[in-house]
């Protein structure tokens, strides 16, 4: 039993696949592409429960099509008012998404960001390097952004007409 149980449990795991399967991608699609993007912590919670609730409806002998398929267009349509709400509300905006932040900047490691974000001296360098930049002199910042990536801001000699570091932390900058 632990290997196969019978036919019919298999064709009925198949087909349920399929079917979850097919209308996931058709919620996906009417609903955009945000609703798989990795832009702050509640997107990437949604994407899990996403995946967790299509297992569910294949594995799950307990759980019927219907009630899995309400269960991410609930997700889905959930998703979308809240991303839909913080385009048009601040207060939305600050309780869901994150900031950026600043942890090393021209040229010396920002300790209490750093450490406020758990973040070590190893991953900064690894990011550094990622970008093919082998010294530190040449980065003017490196940011936390609000999806958990590293960001790596070259320095520049150019006067700059607009910094890409506008929204992160100013005040921690120096």
């Amino acid at each position: 039993m632990i290997f196969f149980e019978n036919w019919e449990s298999l064709g009925k795991t198949a087909l349920l696949g399929v079917l979850a399967y097919g209308c996931l991608i058709f919620i996906l699609r009417i609903t955009g592409k945000r609703t798989l993007s990795k832009m702050n912590a509640f997107d990437l919670i949604v994407t899990v429960a996403l995946g967790s609730t299509l297992a569910t409806i294949l594995v799950s002998r307990q759980t019927p099509l219907a009630d899995g398929l309400v269960a991410l267009v609930m997700l889905t349509c959930l998703q979308y008012a809240v991303a839909w709400s913080s385009v048009h509300s601040k207060w939305v905006r600050r309780i869901v998404k994150s900031e950026p932040t600043m942890l090393f900047y021209n040229g010396r490691f920002l300790e209490d960001q750093l450490r406020r974000e758990r973040v070590v001296h190893d991953e900064i360098l690894a990011a550094v390097r990622n970008e093919g930049i082998a010294d530190l002199a040449k980065v003017e910042a490196v940011v936390l952004e609000t999806d958990g990536s590293l960001s790596v801001i070259e320095s520049s000699k150019e006067p700059k007409k607009q910094t890409v570091l506008a929204n992160v932390n100013p005040r921690e900058r120096t």
